[in-house]
C-alpha cells in the first residue's frame, strides 16, 4: 500500500486503536459473538473495547481512479475511551470469553461475575471461597472450568459446581477445556493431567516442567504446551504420545496450531518456530519444521495464528510485532518497539489482532484483508 498521504505514519499509527492503561495488560479475551475485547489489568481491573470502529481503516482507504494507487488517511479523532471497570482482584483477573457478549471474571479470585460489552455486571451465583487461580469456558457446552490451584470444578450453565478428583501433586496454574468439549487439560507440577468433563477418569502425562500454557487443535486431538525453559510438549491422548522439543534459546511462554497451515507455532526462539503437523516433531525438531518469519537478536515471546489464514502474528522481547506467512520468510511489521507484548490475540473473523503489553498499552490492530497478497 501507497502510504504516503499518511505522512510516513506507521503502520501501527494507521490501522491501530491504542489506549494507554494505569497497569500492565496481562490478559485479553474477544467476546463470543465477536463484538468487544476484554483487557486485564495487573491492579485487578478490567477494559473493555467495541470492536466497532466510526473510522475504521476500509471507511479511510483510497484507490486512485487515474494510477490504481491505494492510500489511507489517518485517523481525525482519537478512540473513545475504554469502559473500566473497578478493581475486581488483588492481582490480575482470571478472564474467559462467556456466552454471547459477555466475559467471566473471578472476582477478588473467588467468585464468578458476568460483565457484559457494555461494562455491566452481574452476579453468576458461583462463588469458590477460594482464590481462583485458573478459568475456562466452552460456550458450545455452557462448561465452565475453574480451579483454586488443588481442585478442578466443572459447572454446566453456570450451574452447581463439580468438584473432580485431584490431580496427584496439585498446583494448577493453567487449564483448557477442548473444544468438543469432553475433556480438560490442567498443568501441574508433574506435568499435564487429563480428566474427562462427563466422568471421574483421570490420567497424567509426565513432562520435564510445569506447562505455562495450554492449547488444544480445533480437532481435540493434540495438545501442545509451553514448558517454560522445558520447551514445548505436544500430548495425543488418543495414542497416549507424547514429543519433547527441549532446545530453544529462550524460555517457551507461548504456543498456538494454526488450522489453514496444519501446523504448529512456539515462541523462545529468535525466529517464529512453526512444525507441520503432516510430520508431527515428536522427537526431532526438524522434523516438519517450517521456515517462517525472518531470524532477529531478540526472541520471541508471544505467537498467534490467524482463525482463517496461513498467517501468525509474533511479538519479540523488544515490543515488535509482525505478522509472517506460515512457511515463507515474508514479514509485515505491525509494530517497531515497545513494551513487552503480554498477550496477543486474534478475533474470531481474522480481521483484528488484539495487544496487551507491560507498559500498559491496550490496542486493537485491524487490518483489511487488501494488506495480505492473495
Amino acid at each position: 500500500m501507497n502510504q504516503q498521504s499518511a505522512r510516513n505514519l506507521t503502520m501501527f499509527d494507521l490501522f491501530a486503536r491504542s489506549w494507554q492503561r494505569s497497569a500492565a495488560v496481562m490478559d485479553l479475551r474477544f467476546n463470543a459473538d465477536g463484538t468487544a475485547v476484554a483487557f486485564a489489568g495487573a491492579d485487578g481491573s478490567l477494559a473493555i473495547a467495541p470492536l466497532a470502529d466510526a473510522e475504521s481503516p476500509e471507511k479511510r482507504i483510497r484507490v486512485s481512479a487515474d494510477f490504481g494507487q491505494t492510500t489511507i488517511r489517518p485517523r481525525k479523532a482519537s478512540a473513545p475511551p475504554l469502559t473500566e471497570t473497578a478493581p475486581l482482584a488483588k492481582g490480575t483477573p482470571p478472564l474467559a470469553a462467556g456466552p454471547t457478549d459477555r466475559f467471566i471474571v473471578a472476582s477478588g479470585g473467588e467468585e464468578l461475575l458476568n460483565i457484559d460489552a457494555s461494562g455491566e455486571i452481574e452476579n453468576t451465583g458461583i462463588r469458590l471461597g477460594r482464590p481462583v487461580t485458573a478459568l475456562d469456558h466452552q460456550a458450545a457446552d455452557g462448561i465452565t472450568a475453574i480451579s483454586d490451584g488443588t481442585f478442578l470444578y466443572l459447572s454446566r450453565d453456570l450451574g452447581p459446581l463439580n468438584r473432580l478428583e485431584p490431580a496427584a501433586d496439585g498446583g494448577i496454574e493453567a487449564i483448557a477445556l477442548s473444544p468438543d468439549g469432553l475433556r480438560i487439560a490442567a498443568s501441574s507440577a508433574d506435568g499435564l493431567s487429563l480428566w474427562q468433563t462427563t466422568g471421574t477418569n483421570h490420567e497424567c502425562f509426565h513432562l520435564p516442567g510445569r506447562p505455562v500454557s495450554i492449547r488444544w487443535t480445533a480437532d481435540s486431538r493434540w495438545i501442545a504446551c509451553a514448558l517454560g525453559k522445558g520447551g514445548v510438549a505436544f500430548v495425543d491422548p488418543a495414542s497416549k504420545r507424547t514429543g519433547i522439543l527441549p532446545d530453544f534459546p529462550a524460555p517457551v511462554k507461548s504456543v498456538c496450531w494454526s488450522r489453514p497451515a496444519n501446523a504448529v507455532i512456539a515462541s523462545g526462539a529468535f525466529r517464529i518456530a512453526a512444525w507441520s503437523m503432516e510430520t508431527p516433531p515428536l522427537i526431532d525438531n526438524r522434523s516438519g519444521a517450517l521456515t517462517t518469519g525472518r531470524a532477529g537478536h531478540v526472541a520471541i515471546e508471544q505467537v498467534a495464528a490467524h482463525p482463517l489464514k496461513n498467517l501468525v502474528a509474533a511479538s519479540y522481547s523488544d515490543g515488535q510485532i509482525v505478522v509472517a506467512r506460515i512457511g515463507s520468510g515474508d514479514e509485515l511489521p505491525v509494530r517497531h518497539a515497545g513494551g513487552p507484548v503480554m498477550a496477543l490475540e486474534w478475533s474470531a473473523d481474522g480481521h483484528h489482532l488484539a495487544i496487551g503489553t507491560a507498559d500498559g498499552t491496550a490496542a486493537i490492530v485491524t487490518l483489511p484483508p487488501q494488506i495480505f497478497k492473495s
